[in-house]
């Protein structure tokens, strides 16, 4: 797996991935940046939501599952020191369908959570990570 980031000026920043998709990635202003993209430290957020949730949500239509929306709801808290790194993650996951078991979806976040997400499972070596869901079902 390779990317680059190409420095374009002040402290905005253009992400390239291997797969040939971009972002912008940018700092505030009294960083020197001009706000006109997703700061690096979010990104990181980002990868750890999209890895997780591409795996509950594999997990659950593998079990043919009526799954009509999930989100991922991703908060966390920084040390105050430089370096600035995380110090807590939470994923809470909405999964919303039609007869859903809690206990399905719990067994698909606690597999990606330890078995299957490369991302939080990297993280956490270094950084408390918890993670909970609920269930919507409707009609």
């Amino acid at each position: 797996m390779e990317v680059t980031v190409k420095w374009v000026d002040g402290r905005t920043f253009l992400g390239e991935s291997g797969s040939g998709h971009t972002v912008v990635m940018d700092g505030p202003p009294d960083h020197g940046g001009r706000n006109i993209g997703i700061r690096p430290m979010e990104m990181i957020l980002l990868g750890v939501g999209g890895c997780s949730s591409f795996d509950v949500m594999d997990i659950l239509q593998k079990g043919r599952n009526d799954v009509i929306a999930c989100i991922a709801e991703i908060t966390a808290e920084r040390v105050d020191t430089v370096p600035s790194v995380f110090s807590k993650i939470h994923l809470h996951f909405k999964v919303t369908g039609r007869n859903m078991k809690d206990s399905v979806v719990a067994r698909a976040v606690k597999l990606s959570a330890e078995k299957y997400c490369s991302a939080s499972i990297m993280l956490g070596k270094s950084v408390d990570i918890t993670h909970d869901f609920e269930v919507i079902n409707i009609d």
